[in-house]
Parts: C-alpha cells; sequence; structure tokens
C-alpha cells in the first residue's frame, strides 16, 4: 500500500481505511436459550417491536452473487504469506517471506500481505479477520449456499494461526512484520523480496491497545465459526482473545505511537471503539456477561461529532474505527433505544440524510465517503446495514427496507451496475479492472511499475478502490493506487454482504474455478548472441535471464552446457575455455565428453542470486570463447545453431537448476 492521504484528526481515514443471519456457533448458553444472535436469527428486538411485517418476494437478483463471494475467497488466498498449504489454490503464488519472526528469535510466518505490498500490518489484518467472520456468522446460510463456507473457514484459520504465532506471550503481540518505506521502494513479487523484514511488537512499555484489542475481537469473532467442528481450535482462539483483551484494557496506548505503522496505518480514532468492540465478541464468544458490561460502559465514551454529545455518525465501520458497527452489534443485541438511534442516524446520514447533510452520491447512485478506497468504505457500509436491516424490519420496516435497498445497491455498483456497466472486482462480470495496483499479480522481473504493460496474473475476486470522487469516473491504471490498489479490508464486508445477498438471491459458483495459470512464455532461459568468432575460436554473449512469475521463484544454483561437436583433427587437449566477462562466480568447467565426439562446456552460476526483482538481479552475463585450433568448425555444434549478432532466446543452450533441466534442448543421441 502506499501512503495515506491528510488524515483528519480521531477519525478513520487513510488507505483502508452484515444481512441475513445465519444460525450461530456461540459459547453464550444463556444468550442463546435468550434467543440472542446475530443478524436476522435471534436478535432481541427492539424494545416496543412492532409485530414482524410480512416477508415481501426476494427481488431478481442482478448478478452471480455466489461467483463474486467465491472470487473474493480466493483473493484472500492470493494473500497468503508463509509456507503455502499443500491445496494452494492461486497457481501463481508460492511460499514466500519464511523468514519473517527469525530476527527476534520467533516463527511468525504466516497470515495476509496486507495490500499490494507485501507488509503484514496486524491493525488492519485483524480487523478484516473479525469482519470477515462477522459476515460468517450473519450470513451463513449464504456462505454454505455458495460452497464457500469451507474456504471461509480455511481462509480465517490461517490468518489465526497466524496470530497464535504473533503473540507468544500474555502481554506481548507482534503488531507489523515488514517495514513500509523499504517496501514500497521495490516493486516485484513475493515470492524473492529481497528487503529485510523487522518484526515489531506491543508490550507493556510499547501498548497497543487498539491493535491488542482488534486482534482480541479477531479471534474471538472466529472462534464462533470454530466452536462446533473443532472446539479445540475455537479455545485456543478464545484464550488468547481474553489475554489480548486483559493487556489492551490494562496497558493503554495507541500502537502506532511506537509500532512503525503511522505513515500507513495509523490509528486514528485512538484505542476506545477496539475496547468496545473487543469486549463485544468476546462476550458472544465467551457468554461471560462481564464483557458485555465492560462493551456498554466503555461505550459511554466513543467519539461523539464536534461541540454536541452526539455520536459520531459522519463516517464509517473501517480498519480504524470500528464504532459504527458497535452500534449496530449493541441494538440489535439488546435492544436498548441508545444504541439503535446510533445506529440509525448513522445509516440515515448513507441513506436519506440526518439535518440537512448526507454523505455524497455520484450521479450514478454510488455513496462516496472519501476518495482513497472509495468502494470499500460504501461496501463495508453496505454490509452492516444489509444485516441490521433485516433485525430492525419488526419494528421500523420502512427504515429497515431502506437500509437493504442502500446496500444492495452499492454492491451491486460494484459488479457492474453503474453508468460505466463495469465491474470494480477484478476478474468478474463486465469489463472488470485488469491491472491493479498489486506487485504479485503485475508479475514484474525489472522492479518497474509499468513493465510488462498488462498484469500477468488475474486477482480474481479483489475489489479495487474505484472512483476518488462521486462521479462515477475511473481509469485501470496500476499507477493510480487510489483508485486501482487492493486490500484485504476492502473485501472484508463485501464478502459478508454478498453472502447475504445470496440468502436472498440465490445463484452458483462456478463449478470449474479456479483454473490453474499457464506461463505466459519462458520463465528461465539463456539468451545468446556470437560475441566474435574467426579462424579456430567461436566466442559467445549468454544471459541467463529469470522472469518467472507461475510462480516467482528464486534461482541460485543455476547452470547452463554449451554443446559441441568435436571436429576432425581437433586434440581435445588442445581445447581452451576462456571467459573475458562473467557475472557468475564459479570458474568455466570442461570441456566434457558425453559420448563420441560430442562434447560440452558448463557455465556454473552457483551462488549467484538470479531472481525477478530488478533490471540487473534477473538476469547474469557470461561471454565466453572455445578455442579448437586447426580444423575448429562451429557450424554443426548443437548449441551454435540459430546464434547470430542479435540476442535471442537460444534453445539448444539448456539450463538447469540444482540440476534440474528448465529451459532448453540437450542433444539427442548421435548428435
Amino acid at each position: 500500500m502506499s501512503t495515506s492521504p491528510s488524515a483528519r484528526p480521531a477519525r478513520s481515514t487513510g488507505r483502508r481505511g452484515p444481512r441475513r443471519g445465519g444460525r450461530v456457533r456461540t459459547g453464550l448458553v444463556a444468550g442463546l436459550a435468550a434467543g440472542v444472535v446475530f443478524g436476522g436469527g435471534l436478535l432481541a428486538p427492539p424494545a416496543a417491536a412492532a409485530p414482524a411485517a410480512a416477508a415481501a418476494p426476494a427481488p431478481e437478483a442482478g448478478f452471480n452473487y455466489a461467483e463474486a463471494l467465491q472470487k473474493s475467497m480466493f483473493f484472500y488466498e492470493a494473500q497468503r504469506s508463509g509456507d503455502l498449504p499443500d491445496g494452494n489454490r492461486v497457481s501463481w503464488r508460492g511460499d514466500s517471506a519464511l523468514d519473517d519472526g527469525s530476527d527476534v528469535g520467533l516463527d511468525l510466518t504466516g497470515g495476509w500481505y496486507d495490500a499490494g505490498d507485501h507488509v503484514k500490518f496486524g491493525f488492519p489484518m485483524a480487523f478484516t479477520t473479525t469482519l470477515l467472520a462477522w459476515g460468517g456468522l450473519a450470513a451463513e446460510d449464504g456462505y454454505e449456499q455458495s460452497g464457500q463456507l469451507a474456504h471461509l473457514k480455511d481462509n480465517l484459520r490461517w490468518v489465526n494461526d497466524y496470530f497464535i504465532r504473533a503473540h507468544p506471550e500474555p502481554d506481548v503481540l507482534y503488531a507489523q512484520v515488514g517495514d513500509g518505506d523499504a517496501d514500497h521502494r521495490w516493486w516485484g513479487p513475493a515470492e524473492v523480496m529481497p528487503m529485510e523484514r523487522p518484526a515489531h511488537r506491543v508490550h507493556p512499555g510499547c501498548p497497543g491497545s487498539d491493535v491488542a484489542g482488534e486482534t482480541a475481537a479477531a479471534m474471538a469473532s472466529s472462534s464462533l465459526l470454530f466452536a462446533d467442528d473443532d472446539p479445540a481450535y475455537a479455545a485456543t482462539l478464545v484464550r488468547h482473545a481474553e489475554q489480548l483483551y486483559d493487556f489492551a484494557d490494562t496497558h493503554r496506548g495507541v500502537y502506532s505511537d511506537c509500532v512503525p505503522a503511522g505513515n500507513f496505518y495509523r490509528s486514528w480514532s485512538g484505542y476506545q471503539d477496539e475496547l468496545v468492540w473487543g469486549a463485544y465478541w468476546l462476550y458472544k464468544a465467551t457468554g461471560d456477561a462481564s464483557y458485555l458490561a465492560k462493551a456498554e460502559s466503555e461505550y459511554d465514551k466513543l467519539s461523539t461529532e464536534p461541540q454536541t454529545d452526539t455520536r459520531s455518525y459522519r463516517w464509517t465501520l473501517a480498519w480504524d474505527d470500528k464504532s459504527y458497527g458497535a452500534y449496530a452489534l449493541l441494538a440489535m443485541e439488546t435492544g436498548d433505544e441508545r444504541y439503535v438511534q446510533d445506529a440509525n442516524r448513522w445509516l440515515d446520514f448513507w441513506t436519506t440524510g440526518v439535518n440537512g447533510q448526507r454523505v455524497p452520491y455520484s450521479p450514478g447512485g454510488q455513496a462516496v465517503l472519501d476518495s482513497w478506497g472509495s468502494l470499500r468504505y460504501a461496501a463495508n457500509t453496505a454490509f452492516v446495514a444489509l444485516v441490521y436491516g433485516d433485525w430492525l424490519a419488526a419494528s421500523d420496516p420502512d427504515r429497515a427496507e431502506r437500509y437493504r435497498a442502500f446496500g444492495e445497491g452499492q454492491i451491486d455498483y460494484a459488479l457492474g451496475d453503474n453508468p460505466r456497466g463495469s465491474s470494480y472486482v477484478v476478474g468478474f462480470g463486465t469489463d472488470p479492472p485488469r491491472n491493479p495496483h498489486h506487485r504479485t499479480a503485475h508479475g514484474s522481473w525489472t522492479d518497474r511499475i509499468t513493465a510488462p504493460e498488462t498484469n500477468r496474473h488475474v486477482l480474481y475476486g479483489a475489489l479495487v478502490g474505484g472512483p476518488s470522487g462521486p462521479d462515477d469516473q475511473y481509469t485501470d491504471s496500476r499507477q493510480d493506487y487510489v483508485a486501482n490498489e487492493v486490500a484485504t479490508d476492502y473485501n472484508a464486508g463485501l464478502s459478508g454482504a454478498l453472502a447475504a445477498l445470496v440468502e436472498r438471491h440465490g445463484g452458483s459458483p462456478l463449478p470449474d474455478f479456479p483454473q490453474p495459470e499457464e506461463p505466459d512464455g519462458p520463465e528461465m532461459y539463456v539468451e545468446a548472441s556470437l560475441n566474435a568468432q574467426g579462424a579456430g575460436f567461436t566466442e559467445v554473449k549468454a544471459t541467463v535471464r529469470n522472469r518467472s512469475g507461475f510462480p516467482a521463484r528464486m534461482l541460485d544454483q543455476g547452470a547452463f552446457r554449451y554443446w559441441f561437436t568435436l571436429d576432425e583433427g581437433v586434440d581435445p587437449a588442445d581445447l581452451t575455455l576462456f571467459s573475458g566477462y562473467s557475472e557468475c562466480p564459479s570458474p568455466l568447467r570442461g570441456p566434457f565428453q558425453a559420448e563420441g565426439d560430442l562434447y560440452y562446456v558448463e557455465l556454473d552460476c552457483t551462488g549467484k542470486e538470479i531472481f525477478p526483482g530488478g533490471q540487473s538481479q534477473h538476469r547474469a552475463e557470461v561471454q565466453f570463447r572455445i578455442t579448437g585450433g586447426t580444423g575448429w568448425d562451429p557450424t554443426d555444434d548443437w548449441s551454435y545453431q540459430g546464434l547470430t549478432d542479435q540476442p535471442t532466446p537460444a534453445g539448444n543452450i539448456p539450463l538447469y537448476d540444482a540440476g534440474q533441466q528448465v529451459w532448453g534442448e540437450e542433444p539427442g543421441p548421435g548428435a
């Protein structure tokens, strides 16, 4: 990700900034008995609730929401860091960042890369996890109907396993791995990152109530989805969540005051919202009413509109500020009128307006809160509007229908119901983005954002930032990180909203998704030309190139062979091999006799790291001369065929990686 724009104090800003309810898996036995659940399930109605209105027929779906959800789950797999599982579905992703945590003596591998970059920012990662889990709880039936519940749980397990590793002691949490500035100076795939990746922690001397409270919420909310099929894992998550929340509450402070995330994910809103949010999710996970009491007592300290005692309503749920989600959750949990009023006021601001003010709308109907990642804000709000609207229908059906219509309309806008008639989700719908601002999906081997011209990989399911103003204008440009970057938090609310819309409209996932991507050309090869030739010698300039991207990988045990035929009258003892220039550390070797008159020389690049990470880094050049004396004639030599004075891929000069042939052809028997 790139540096945030100037921020408003005490409000979520910068880059990254639930609908029908399925059954809830919760440790809250008393709550279940009382009929408490998320979304459209067993939640207590508002005070003096009116009888539920008859359900209207579900309108016809404009999009295949199940396919969009399927691809959104794929996007999270594409963001994985670490040692990828055997069932990795993203054919162009490989293991990466396997040394994370080594600087502090820990295994901090795993988790998600934040966005189009490769830093693991724990704060937005934890928020994304919580919102994904909420979506799984509120619209579990939608996940099941679309065949994505197992993928959701797999993604949640992946990220929670990382949180477990990042929480080695009760009062210690590793909140970031990687250096944002160093990361942003390099444009290449995750598998071959060259920079150092320092680990940064919060602890009593460097408190982080926001990141610790959010990580507690992430683990607690996720535990609810694992409670039935893996109760031991769910219990582990709850144990970590309770320790983290106690740390957040006891040692209060803002994590970005001492963890270097400030240029990217500064905690603008402070930590009060995470104390409410985390306590609520621990209440749901444990059934301990003291956590609900804690959430309600901390709620009273949430921010208000300037010079008023009115709870803030002119922003929305995002990675920094969870107040708005807390309004809805506590309203649905308790039915208390103060929470209902706060939730209604916030969603009114996004729909009909409050006191003559409303979030700006584009002519095409997009609600545009901020220039950076505008679709992310709309999708997060849409998710809560769908879930809360379902619950509110019993007491305020007109307002509920307005919220639900808003939620569906914003998601449809992102999927293609807009003046451009184009999708904003990569690989979905009509004319979707092809060049999101994403290093690994781009697949550059020269550390250049402009080359190749088109991304080599399809980052299926990723929601781009979208129009930067309320004007429906957008250009699919990789260089425009405001409008065209993607991030894990961008898809968090979108995923839950899509699952809710599957419940309402149905839909079907693609039966053959995903298909493995095929390489777009040779990934590792030898390019060669004739440097010079004369009576008795041949001089070749050969360059090993590594343009790998399916997935990208290091070549540090490379070698290639130049094959030739010993001409009549040439004594093998008279052959000489000389290199006037070599970027490989090992000496030339040979000649070696293969059989009869067939010989080869080997040029070994072992120890030279050749990787798709820059103009110089992706290549290694060797110039060599073979001298045979009188009678030397290269015209029938295997590796000489096709060589000219212009560099070209040399298919008869085979390349090997750790002894395994990866390019070219060796001569057959009798060549």
